[in-house]
């Protein structure tokens, strides 16, 4: 039958690559849109990724004559349902069509899966674990991309709002001026806290220097970000392929990690160069020449984003987080930064808090995850 809407689950490399590459043709003429690397994206998506030992999931296509028009992830966190005494079912890598039929055709799968498993609640978009790209655009559509982030064009907010779903959780994005000095007031007061509570900024000169403090890092993360929505900690698997996935990005002028006297690692904050153009000009392939543009682009930048930034709970509203915030303002002076762009934080917690009070920014966007009972 013509124009006949068919939903069918990936069952095969075939359709997995179809999955990955749909995006990019939806928003091949999006300025802002980042293909994702098929390499990245195929880890995430096969038995590869370590969080698929405490998740089910299924993915799913949706096709009008032939061509595909929506895709859709439909995942269940074991370890986020116990922790969090929740029975939810979340959607991910969710991508449509202007057309409601897709978009509540996939919605269905994700229900169906849900509701086979006991679920109550339907929720997202969100990944495996926080360390996948998470939660839409509620405003600003059109803006900069961080590379860790989402896009959606301003459809896929009238078209959930219109299923009934409700938002559950808020984070937002900044600009961040990071070529004026830190002012002297935060300079003094950093001193006071570096003597009072004996931490000093670690201060490292080669890249191999900084390995034997990855996985501290991630532990600490997993303390700072413990109470965050959602948020369970990652594993050991789990860090040990994020640290293969970032740490070959870092620039050591823009890892800033605050330790104390027993060189435990009590803050952090790891920033990445922009490739974003990179990324573009690689539209989701690294060979045979776009690692080139991203050797090229982690060589040369003006703009930065902030990635990840925390503090430990024994440390927190001690003001250790300006420490590294600090440094980053230094070191992006040093290095002819202009500007950087926060990943989407929590509304309300200490970190997003902090760019309002003591730095000169703007709000780029905000952000949520929904839901809506099955």
């Amino acid at each position: 039958m013509a124009n006949e809407l068919i939903v069918k689950e990936v069952s095969s490399r075939r359709e997995l690559r179809k999955f990955i590459k749909f995006p990019n043709r939806l928003f091949k003429n999006v300025p802002t849109y980042i293909p994702p690397l098929m390499g990245d994206e195929t880890g995430l998506l096969t038995d590869k990724n370590p969080s698929w030992e405490h998740c089910k999931q299924k993915f799913f296509l949706a096709y009008r004559d032939n061509e595909v028009v929506g895709r859709v992830a439909a995942i269940i966190n074991l370890t986020v349902n116990e922790k969090w005494h929740k029975k939810a079912v979340r959607f991910g890598w969710m991508d449509f069509i202007e057309d409601y039929d897709v978009f509540t055709a996939l919605l269905d799968k994700v229900k169906e899966f849900g509701i086979a498993n006991g679920m109550e609640t339907i929720e997202g978009p969100m990944g495996f674990t926080d360390m996948d790209k998470e939660c839409w655009a509620i405003d600003n559509f059109d803006a900069r991309q961080n590379l860790s982030t989402l896009y959606n064009p301003k459809y896929y907010i009238d078209f959930i709002e219109r299923a009934g779903f409700d938002i559950v959780c808020r984070w937002q994005q900044n600009i961040v001026m990071s070529d004026k000095p830190v002012p002297d007031k935060v300079a003094r007061i950093n001193a006071l806290i570096q003597e009072k509570y004996d931490v000093h900024l670690l201060q490292v000169k080669r890249r191999k220097d900084i390995y034997p403090y990855a996985r501290k890092f991630f532990l600490t993360l997993n303390e700072a970000f413990k109470d965050l929505f959602d948020f369970v900690p990652l594993t050991d698997k789990e860090i040990d392929v994020y640290i293969k996935e970032y740490f070959p990005f870092i620039n050591l002028d823009f890892v800033n990690f605050v330790v104390d006297k027993d060189d435990n690692l009590v803050a952090f904050g790891l920033c990445i160069p922009d490739l974003n153009k990179a990324y573009q000009k690689c539209n989701g392939h690294l060979f045979p020449f776009g690692w080139i543009h991203l050797l090229r682009a982690l060589h040369k930048f003006d703009t930065i984003d902030l990635l990840l930034n925390g503090v430990h709970p024994d440390w927190q509203k001690r003001g250790v987080h300006s420490l590294y915030y600090s440094e980053l303002n230094r070191n992006a002076i040093k290095n002819h930064v202009h500007t950087a762009y926060s990943n989407p934080q929590i509304i309300g917690n200490e970190a997003e808090k902090l760019w309002h009070t003591t730095y000169n920014t703007e709000k780029l966007m905000t952000r949520a995850v929904f839901a809506k009972k099955i």
